[in-house]
C-alpha cells in the first residue's frame, strides 16, 4: 500500500509540474477541462516550448515518435507521457 501511495504522489507531482508549465504558457487556460490541441490552445511553438521545459523540469527527452496530438491534448495526457518516459529510464 505504501508503494502505491508513493507512486500516486509522484504522479500528482508530475501533473502539478505540467500544469505549472502550461499556465506559464497560457495563464488563462483551465487545464482540467480543455483539449489543448483540439481546441487550438497550443500551437507548434508552444509544443516546442513544452518539450524543452519538460526536459528541463523532469530531466527526460521526449522522443520524436511521442510528439503526437493525443500526448499533448491535456495536462493528464502530458503527465501520463512524462510518467511513462520516467518509468522507461
Amino acid at each position: 500500500m505504501e508503494e502505491q501511495e508513493k507512486r500516486l504522489r509522484e504522479q500528482e507531482e508530475i501533473k502539478d509540474g505540467i500544469v505549472e508549465i502550461l499556465l506559464g504558457l497560457h495563464p488563462d487556460i483551465e487545464t482540467g477541462s480543455c483539449a489543448l490541441i483540439d481546441d487550438r490552445i497550443l500551437d507548434s511553438f508552444d509544443i516546442i516550448t513544452l518539450i524543452t521545459q519538460i526536459r528541463e523540469e523532469f530531466d527526460i527527452v521526449v522522443p520524436a515518435e511521442q510528439i503526437l496530438p493525443q500526448n499533448f491534448n491535456s495536462a493528464d495526457a502530458l503527465a501520463k507521457l512524462v510518467w511513462e518516459l520516467l518509468e522507461e529510464e
